[in-house]
Protein backbone atom coordinates (compact mmCIF):
# COMPACT_ATOMS: atom_id res chain seq x y z
CA UNK A 1 0.00 0.00 0.00
CA UNK A 2 1.50 3.53 -0.64
CA UNK A 3 0.09 7.09 -0.42
CA UNK A 4 0.70 10.10 -2.92
CA UNK A 5 2.91 12.89 -1.52
CA UNK A 6 3.64 16.18 -3.72
CA UNK A 7 6.25 18.80 -4.14
CA UNK A 8 6.12 21.63 -7.30
CA UNK A 9 7.95 18.22 -9.29
CA UNK A 10 4.99 16.65 -8.59
CA UNK A 11 3.30 13.34 -7.19
CA UNK A 12 5.53 10.71 -5.54
CA UNK A 13 4.32 7.33 -4.13
CA UNK A 14 5.35 6.54 -0.60
CA UNK A 15 4.89 3.48 1.07
CA UNK A 16 2.17 3.75 3.61
CA UNK A 17 3.19 3.79 7.24
CA UNK A 18 6.37 5.52 6.17
CA UNK A 19 7.27 8.72 7.72
CA UNK A 20 9.20 10.42 4.94
CA UNK A 21 7.72 12.00 2.44
CA UNK A 22 8.53 13.03 -1.21
CA UNK A 23 11.55 15.08 -0.93
CA UNK A 24 13.58 11.91 0.39
CA UNK A 25 11.82 9.76 -1.59
CA UNK A 26 13.74 11.66 -4.70
CA UNK A 27 16.83 11.70 -3.14
CA UNK A 28 16.79 7.81 -2.79
CA UNK A 29 16.51 8.14 -6.16
CA UNK A 30 18.88 10.98 -7.24
CA UNK A 31 22.00 9.32 -4.84
CA UNK A 32 21.99 5.65 -4.76
CA UNK A 33 25.71 6.09 -4.27
CA UNK A 34 27.43 4.48 -0.65
CA UNK A 35 24.20 2.73 0.62
CA UNK A 36 24.66 4.46 3.94
CA UNK A 37 21.36 6.32 5.27
CA UNK A 38 22.29 8.95 7.34
CA UNK A 39 20.98 7.13 10.70
CA UNK A 40 24.23 5.82 10.59
CA UNK A 41 25.03 8.91 12.30
CA UNK A 42 23.06 8.77 15.48
CA UNK A 43 24.60 11.72 16.65
CA UNK A 44 23.68 13.39 14.12
CA UNK A 45 19.88 12.29 13.69
CA UNK A 46 19.94 13.21 17.58
CA UNK A 47 21.38 16.47 17.04
CA UNK A 48 18.84 17.24 14.16
CA UNK A 49 15.98 16.53 16.51
CA UNK A 50 17.43 19.27 18.71
CA UNK A 51 17.74 21.95 15.93
CA UNK A 52 13.90 20.93 15.02
CA UNK A 53 12.64 21.37 18.35
CA UNK A 54 14.56 24.32 19.44
CA UNK A 55 13.61 26.01 16.54
CA UNK A 56 9.77 25.23 16.79
CA UNK A 57 10.10 26.66 20.77
CA UNK A 58 11.45 29.69 19.44
CA UNK A 59 8.16 30.14 16.43
CA UNK A 60 5.92 29.33 19.39
CA UNK A 61 7.52 32.26 21.86
CA UNK A 62 7.05 34.88 19.07
CA UNK A 63 4.11 33.46 18.10
CA UNK A 64 4.55 32.05 14.24
CA UNK A 65 3.35 28.72 15.00
CA UNK A 66 0.07 27.89 16.67
CA UNK A 67 0.22 26.29 19.94
CA UNK A 68 -1.51 22.90 19.29
CA UNK A 69 1.05 22.13 16.39
CA UNK A 70 3.58 23.58 18.44
CA UNK A 71 3.32 20.72 20.90
CA UNK A 72 3.11 18.57 18.43
CA UNK A 73 6.13 19.32 16.59
CA UNK A 74 7.95 19.52 19.62
CA UNK A 75 6.90 16.06 21.42
CA UNK A 76 7.92 14.50 17.58
CA UNK A 77 11.46 16.57 17.81
CA UNK A 78 11.86 15.09 21.25
CA UNK A 79 10.89 11.33 19.54
CA UNK A 80 13.81 12.32 16.89
CA UNK A 81 16.29 12.81 19.52
CA UNK A 82 15.11 9.87 21.43
CA UNK A 83 16.24 7.67 18.76
CA UNK A 84 12.20 6.52 18.12
CA UNK A 85 12.29 7.21 14.33
CA UNK A 86 16.01 6.29 13.12
CA UNK A 87 14.95 3.89 10.78
CA UNK A 88 13.32 6.83 8.58
CA UNK A 89 16.10 8.75 8.17
CA UNK A 90 15.99 6.89 4.81
CA UNK A 91 18.74 9.59 2.73
CA UNK A 92 22.09 8.38 1.86
CA UNK A 93 25.04 10.41 3.30
CA UNK A 94 26.59 10.92 -0.13
CA UNK A 95 24.20 13.59 -1.45
CA UNK A 96 24.56 16.87 -3.47
CA UNK A 97 22.62 20.13 -1.98
CA UNK A 98 24.39 21.48 0.67
CA UNK A 99 22.67 18.62 2.82
CA UNK A 100 19.32 19.90 1.79
CA UNK A 101 17.83 16.00 1.78
CA UNK A 102 18.80 15.61 5.25
CA UNK A 103 16.99 18.37 6.44
CA UNK A 104 14.17 17.63 4.08
CA UNK A 105 14.31 14.19 5.42
CA UNK A 106 14.11 15.21 9.51
CA UNK A 107 11.14 18.00 8.34
CA UNK A 108 8.87 15.20 7.10
CA UNK A 109 10.03 12.95 9.69
CA UNK A 110 8.91 15.34 12.33
CA UNK A 111 5.98 16.62 10.38
CA UNK A 112 4.40 13.11 9.83
CA UNK A 113 4.97 12.17 13.60
CA UNK A 114 3.50 15.59 14.37
CA UNK A 115 0.57 14.57 12.63
CA UNK A 116 0.37 10.91 14.01
CA UNK A 117 0.62 12.78 17.85
CA UNK A 118 -2.38 14.83 16.62
CA UNK A 119 -4.51 11.81 15.23
CA UNK A 120 -4.16 12.56 11.92
CA UNK A 121 -3.25 10.53 8.76
CA UNK A 122 0.35 10.91 7.47
CA UNK A 123 1.20 13.16 4.63
CA UNK A 124 -2.28 15.45 5.43
CA UNK A 125 0.20 18.30 5.46
CA UNK A 126 -2.31 21.55 5.30
CA UNK A 127 -2.79 20.39 9.18
CA UNK A 128 1.19 20.22 10.13
CA UNK A 129 3.47 21.04 7.00
CA UNK A 130 7.19 20.30 6.57
CA UNK A 131 8.48 23.35 5.57
CA UNK A 132 5.90 25.84 6.43
CA UNK A 133 5.89 24.80 10.42
CA UNK A 134 8.61 22.39 10.81
CA UNK A 135 11.04 24.50 9.06
CA UNK A 136 9.68 27.65 9.89
CA UNK A 137 12.31 30.58 10.04
CA UNK A 138 15.24 28.19 9.05
CA UNK A 139 17.00 27.11 5.98
CA UNK A 140 19.66 23.97 5.06
CA UNK A 141 21.92 26.16 5.17
CA UNK A 142 22.15 26.95 8.96
CA UNK A 143 20.00 24.08 10.05
CA UNK A 144 22.52 21.22 8.66
CA UNK A 145 25.80 23.29 9.32
CA UNK A 146 24.50 23.39 13.34
CA UNK A 147 23.14 19.74 13.70
CA UNK A 148 26.70 18.79 12.54
CA UNK A 149 28.63 20.65 14.96
CA UNK A 150 26.32 19.53 18.03
CA UNK A 151 27.36 15.51 16.41
CA UNK A 152 30.71 16.43 16.07
CA UNK A 153 30.92 18.10 19.46
CA UNK A 154 29.32 14.62 21.22
CA UNK A 155 31.40 12.42 19.02
CA UNK A 156 34.73 13.94 20.50
CA UNK A 157 33.40 13.72 24.08
CA UNK A 158 33.72 10.02 22.90
CA UNK A 159 36.78 10.10 21.14
CA UNK A 160 38.13 12.27 24.70
CA UNK A 161 37.55 9.43 26.69
CA UNK A 162 39.22 6.93 24.77
CA UNK A 163 41.95 8.94 24.16
CA UNK A 164 42.20 8.94 28.04
CA UNK A 165 41.86 5.32 28.98
CA UNK A 166 44.22 4.37 26.66
CA UNK A 167 46.59 6.66 27.87
CA UNK A 168 45.91 5.43 31.31
CA UNK A 169 46.31 1.78 30.53
CA UNK A 170 49.51 2.42 29.26
CA UNK A 171 50.73 4.35 32.19
CA UNK A 172 49.54 1.31 34.44
CA UNK A 173 51.96 -0.96 32.33
CA UNK A 174 54.33 1.59 32.22
CA UNK A 175 54.32 2.04 36.27
CA UNK A 176 53.51 -2.42 36.38
CA UNK A 177 57.47 -1.86 34.27
CA UNK A 178 58.77 0.71 35.42
CA UNK A 179 62.35 -1.33 36.76
CA UNK A 180 62.33 -3.86 34.05
CA UNK A 181 65.82 -2.86 31.88
CA UNK A 182 65.57 -2.84 28.07
CA UNK A 183 68.23 -1.33 25.18
CA UNK A 184 66.53 2.23 23.59
CA UNK A 185 67.10 2.34 19.80
CA UNK A 186 67.47 5.03 17.67
CA UNK A 187 66.97 4.23 13.69
CA UNK A 188 66.49 0.78 14.67
CA UNK A 189 70.17 0.58 15.69
CA UNK A 190 71.12 -0.08 19.56
CA UNK A 191 70.90 3.44 21.27
CA UNK A 192 71.25 3.45 25.45
CA UNK A 193 69.52 1.41 28.39
CA UNK A 194 66.32 2.58 29.88
CA UNK A 195 63.37 0.85 31.59
CA UNK A 196 60.13 -0.76 29.63
CA UNK A 197 58.92 1.20 31.76
CA UNK A 198 59.80 4.68 30.51
CA UNK A 199 59.01 3.46 26.93
CA UNK A 200 55.32 2.92 27.93
CA UNK A 201 55.03 6.06 30.06
CA UNK A 202 55.95 7.91 27.37
CA UNK A 203 53.17 6.80 25.24
CA UNK A 204 50.83 7.65 28.30
CA UNK A 205 52.22 11.04 27.95
CA UNK A 206 52.14 11.59 24.41
CA UNK A 207 48.59 10.40 24.39
CA UNK A 208 47.28 12.95 27.46
CA UNK A 209 48.94 15.57 25.26
CA UNK A 210 46.23 15.06 22.64
CA UNK A 211 43.24 15.56 25.19
CA UNK A 212 43.97 19.63 25.51
CA UNK A 213 43.91 19.47 21.77
CA UNK A 214 40.57 17.94 21.40
CA UNK A 215 38.88 19.89 23.38
CA UNK A 216 40.04 22.97 22.07
CA UNK A 217 38.37 21.73 18.56
CA UNK A 218 35.39 21.21 20.53
CA UNK A 219 35.50 24.59 21.66
CA UNK A 220 35.16 25.83 18.28
CA UNK A 221 32.04 24.20 17.52
CA UNK A 222 30.04 26.12 19.81
CA UNK A 223 29.62 29.19 17.21
CA UNK A 224 26.76 28.29 15.00
CA UNK A 225 24.18 30.29 12.68
CA UNK A 226 21.07 29.51 13.37
CA UNK A 227 18.70 32.57 12.25
CA UNK A 228 21.35 32.73 9.41
CA UNK A 229 18.60 31.07 6.65
CA UNK A 230 19.75 31.20 3.34
CA UNK A 231 22.80 33.14 2.79
CA UNK A 232 23.55 34.77 6.52
CA UNK A 233 20.64 37.59 5.42
CA UNK A 234 18.27 36.36 7.84
CA UNK A 235 15.81 36.33 5.25
CA UNK A 236 12.01 34.89 5.98
CA UNK A 237 13.39 34.90 10.03
CA UNK A 238 11.68 37.02 12.42
CA UNK A 239 14.93 39.42 13.77
CA UNK A 240 14.09 38.16 17.67
CA UNK A 241 14.16 34.57 16.30
CA UNK A 242 18.23 34.29 16.13
CA UNK A 243 18.82 34.48 19.49
CA UNK A 244 15.66 33.06 20.61
CA UNK A 245 16.45 29.50 18.43
CA UNK A 246 20.07 29.67 20.17
CA UNK A 247 19.19 29.74 24.01
CA UNK A 248 16.27 26.83 23.56
CA UNK A 249 19.21 24.87 21.65
CA UNK A 250 21.26 25.90 24.94
CA UNK A 251 18.82 24.60 27.09
CA UNK A 252 17.94 21.62 25.19
CA UNK A 253 21.66 20.31 24.60
CA UNK A 254 23.14 21.81 27.78
CA UNK A 255 25.89 23.24 25.08
CA UNK A 256 27.57 26.26 24.93
CA UNK A 257 26.49 27.31 21.59
CA UNK A 258 26.33 30.73 20.58
CA UNK A 259 25.23 32.65 17.48
CA UNK A 260 27.86 33.53 15.28
CA UNK A 261 29.15 37.73 14.94
CA UNK A 262 28.60 37.19 11.68
CA UNK A 263 26.15 35.44 10.04
CA UNK A 264 27.28 35.78 6.33
CA UNK A 265 31.06 34.49 7.44
CA UNK A 266 29.39 31.49 9.49
CA UNK A 267 27.38 30.49 6.85
CA UNK A 268 30.31 30.11 4.32
CA UNK A 269 33.29 29.40 6.57
CA UNK A 270 33.97 25.27 7.07
CA UNK A 271 37.19 26.20 8.90
CA UNK A 272 36.33 24.86 11.85
CA UNK A 273 35.45 21.39 10.26
CA UNK A 274 39.12 21.41 8.91
CA UNK A 275 40.48 22.28 12.05
CA UNK A 276 38.69 19.40 14.17
CA UNK A 277 39.63 16.84 10.65
CA UNK A 278 43.58 17.98 11.80
CA UNK A 279 43.41 16.98 15.37
CA UNK A 280 41.47 13.98 14.90
CA UNK A 281 44.66 13.26 11.89
CA UNK A 282 47.15 14.03 14.98
CA UNK A 283 45.89 12.27 17.20
CA UNK A 284 45.69 9.34 14.69
CA UNK A 285 49.09 9.63 13.59
CA UNK A 286 50.56 9.02 16.79
CA UNK A 287 48.92 6.14 17.69
CA UNK A 288 49.39 4.37 14.71
CA UNK A 289 53.03 4.83 15.58
CA UNK A 290 52.65 3.53 19.17
CA UNK A 291 51.39 0.80 17.06
CA UNK A 292 54.15 0.27 14.81
CA UNK A 293 56.32 0.10 18.05
CA UNK A 294 54.04 -2.41 19.74
CA UNK A 295 54.41 -4.73 16.65
CA UNK A 296 57.91 -4.39 16.63
CA UNK A 297 59.12 -4.47 19.76
CA UNK A 298 56.40 -8.50 19.71
CA UNK A 299 58.20 -9.67 16.08
CA UNK A 300 59.30 -13.16 16.78
CA UNK A 301 59.25 -14.93 19.08
CA UNK A 302 61.95 -16.58 18.45
CA UNK A 303 63.79 -14.69 15.74
CA UNK A 304 62.41 -11.29 16.54
CA UNK A 305 62.77 -8.61 18.99
CA UNK A 306 60.36 -10.36 21.44
CA UNK A 307 60.36 -7.10 23.90
CA UNK A 308 56.62 -7.06 24.46
CA UNK A 309 54.18 -10.47 24.74
CA UNK A 310 51.13 -8.95 23.20
CA UNK A 311 48.07 -10.77 24.35
CA UNK A 312 46.94 -13.69 21.36
CA UNK A 313 43.74 -12.83 19.79
CA UNK A 314 43.48 -15.15 17.14
CA UNK A 315 45.03 -17.92 14.62
CA UNK A 316 47.52 -15.82 12.41
CA UNK A 317 47.68 -18.17 9.21
CA UNK A 318 45.80 -20.91 7.56
CA UNK A 319 49.12 -22.64 6.71
CA UNK A 320 51.57 -21.80 9.84
CA UNK A 321 50.32 -23.66 12.46
CA UNK A 322 51.33 -21.85 15.91
CA UNK A 323 51.33 -18.57 14.07
CA UNK A 324 50.25 -15.40 16.11
CA UNK A 325 49.52 -11.92 14.44
CA UNK A 326 49.33 -8.65 16.18
CA UNK A 327 46.20 -7.74 14.76
CA UNK A 328 45.15 -4.86 17.34
CA UNK A 329 47.79 -2.61 16.28
CA UNK A 330 46.93 -3.89 12.68
CA UNK A 331 43.32 -2.45 12.72
CA UNK A 332 44.37 0.34 14.61
CA UNK A 333 47.11 1.23 11.88
CA UNK A 334 44.14 0.75 8.95
CA UNK A 335 41.99 2.80 11.26
CA UNK A 336 44.89 5.58 10.77
CA UNK A 337 44.93 5.61 7.54
CA UNK A 338 41.36 5.88 6.57
CA UNK A 339 41.56 9.61 8.92
CA UNK A 340 44.39 10.16 7.31
CA UNK A 341 43.15 9.83 3.71
CA UNK A 342 39.70 11.34 4.67
CA UNK A 343 41.69 14.45 5.85
CA UNK A 344 42.50 15.21 2.19
CA UNK A 345 38.58 14.29 1.54
CA UNK A 346 37.45 17.00 4.02
CA UNK A 347 40.35 19.59 3.24
CA UNK A 348 39.36 19.70 -0.60
CA UNK A 349 35.71 19.90 0.09
CA UNK A 350 36.50 22.83 2.38
CA UNK A 351 38.10 24.54 -0.32
CA UNK A 352 35.98 23.80 -3.17
CA UNK A 353 33.22 25.83 -1.05
CA UNK A 354 32.10 28.66 -3.30
CA UNK A 355 30.58 31.99 -2.62
CA UNK A 356 27.95 32.02 0.07
CA UNK A 357 27.64 28.31 0.87
CA UNK A 358 30.02 25.23 0.66
CA UNK A 359 27.61 22.11 -1.23
CA UNK A 360 30.09 19.80 0.41
CA UNK A 361 29.18 19.59 3.94
CA UNK A 362 27.74 16.19 3.75
CA UNK A 363 30.70 14.59 2.75
CA UNK A 364 32.75 16.59 5.59
CA UNK A 365 30.19 15.33 8.15
CA UNK A 366 29.79 11.73 7.19
CA UNK A 367 33.63 11.56 6.72
CA UNK A 368 34.37 13.47 10.41
CA UNK A 369 31.62 11.15 12.23
CA UNK A 370 32.87 7.65 10.53
CA UNK A 371 36.69 9.19 10.95
CA UNK A 372 35.90 10.06 14.87
CA UNK A 373 33.73 6.65 15.48
CA UNK A 374 35.86 4.46 13.95
CA UNK A 375 38.62 6.11 16.17
CA UNK A 376 37.16 5.66 19.44
CA UNK A 377 36.28 2.10 19.08
CA UNK A 378 39.65 1.21 17.25
CA UNK A 379 41.51 2.83 20.57
CA UNK A 380 38.98 1.11 22.45
CA UNK A 381 39.83 -2.54 20.78
CA UNK A 382 43.50 -1.82 21.57
CA UNK A 383 43.20 -0.68 25.25
CA UNK A 384 40.66 -3.48 25.95
CA UNK A 385 42.15 -6.32 23.50
CA UNK A 386 45.82 -5.46 23.65
CA UNK A 387 47.49 -2.86 26.06
CA UNK A 388 45.79 -3.92 28.96
CA UNK A 389 47.33 -7.44 28.56
CA UNK A 390 50.86 -6.73 27.49
CA UNK A 391 53.45 -8.85 29.59
CA UNK A 392 57.25 -8.91 29.25
CA UNK A 393 59.74 -11.83 29.47
CA UNK A 394 62.26 -9.92 32.35
CA UNK A 395 65.12 -12.62 32.16
CA UNK A 396 65.16 -11.91 28.40
CA UNK A 397 65.34 -8.00 28.38
CA UNK A 398 67.94 -7.98 31.90
CA UNK A 399 70.26 -10.11 29.59
CA UNK A 400 69.70 -8.44 26.51
CA UNK A 401 69.90 -5.26 28.19
CA UNK A 402 73.22 -6.77 30.04
CA UNK A 403 74.91 -7.34 26.41
CA UNK A 404 74.61 -4.15 24.98
CA UNK A 405 77.55 -1.93 24.62
CA UNK A 406 75.17 1.25 24.99
CA UNK A 407 76.39 1.09 28.75
CA UNK A 408 79.45 2.54 27.33
CA UNK A 409 77.82 6.29 26.19
CA UNK A 410 77.66 6.47 30.48
CA UNK A 411 80.74 6.06 30.34
CA UNK A 412 81.90 8.87 28.05
CA UNK A 413 82.58 11.60 30.69
CA UNK A 414 84.36 9.47 32.75
CA UNK A 415 86.60 7.90 29.81
CA UNK A 416 86.08 10.34 26.99
CA UNK A 417 84.58 9.57 23.34
CA UNK A 418 87.60 8.11 21.65
CA UNK A 419 88.10 5.83 24.47
CA UNK A 420 84.31 4.40 25.08
CA UNK A 421 84.00 4.56 21.28
CA UNK A 422 87.09 1.97 20.97
CA UNK A 423 85.62 -0.25 24.18
CA UNK A 424 82.19 0.04 22.34
CA UNK A 425 84.56 -1.65 19.07
CA UNK A 426 86.13 -4.10 21.07
CA UNK A 427 83.12 -5.24 22.98
CA UNK A 428 81.33 -5.87 19.46
CA UNK A 429 83.86 -7.65 17.71
CA UNK A 430 83.74 -10.24 20.43
CA UNK A 431 87.27 -9.20 22.53
CA UNK A 432 85.44 -9.10 26.10
CA UNK A 433 82.57 -7.90 27.85
CA UNK A 434 82.28 -4.10 28.30
CA UNK A 435 82.97 -4.35 32.31
CA UNK A 436 86.44 -5.48 32.25
CA UNK A 437 87.30 -3.60 29.00
CA UNK A 438 86.67 -0.38 31.10
CA UNK A 439 88.29 -2.11 34.45
CA UNK A 440 91.29 -2.30 32.03
CA UNK A 441 91.84 1.23 31.21
CA UNK A 442 92.40 1.89 35.10
CA UNK A 443 90.35 4.77 34.72
CA UNK A 444 87.29 3.67 36.94
CA UNK A 445 87.55 1.12 40.06
CA UNK A 446 85.31 -1.80 39.84
CA UNK A 447 83.29 -0.26 42.82
CA UNK A 448 82.65 3.40 41.12
CA UNK A 449 82.19 1.05 37.47
CA UNK A 450 79.15 -0.81 39.22
CA UNK A 451 77.67 1.95 40.97
CA UNK A 452 77.69 3.49 36.81
CA UNK A 453 76.78 0.75 35.28
CA UNK A 454 73.38 -0.03 37.92
CA UNK A 455 70.45 -0.29 35.62
CA UNK A 456 68.57 2.31 37.61
CA UNK A 457 71.75 4.81 37.28
CA UNK A 458 71.96 3.77 33.61
CA UNK A 459 67.70 4.78 33.00
CA UNK A 460 68.61 7.86 34.90
CA UNK A 461 65.51 6.44 37.22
Amino acid sequence: MTRTDHDFLGGVQIPDGAYWGVHPARALENFPVSGTPVSVHRELVAALGAVKQAAVRANRELGLVDERVAAAIDKAAQDVRDGLLDDQFVVDVVQGGAGTSTNMNANEVVANRALELLGLPLGSHHEVHPLDHVNRSQSTNDVYPTAVKIALTQALDGLSVSVARLADAFAAKGEEFRSVPKVGRTQLQDAVPMTVGQELGAWAVTLREELPRIAEARSLLREVNLGATAIGTGITADPRYAAAVCRHLRELTGLPVETASNLVEATSDTGVFVHVSGVLKRTAVKVSKICNDLRLLASGPQAGLRELLLPARQAGSSIMPGKVNPVIPEMVNQVAFWVVGNDVTVTMAAEAGQLQLNAFEPIICHGLLQAIGWTSRAFDALREHCVVGITVDVDHLTATAARSVGVVTALTPYLGYATAAEIAKAALAGRGEVRDLVLATGVLDAAELDRLLRPETLAGS
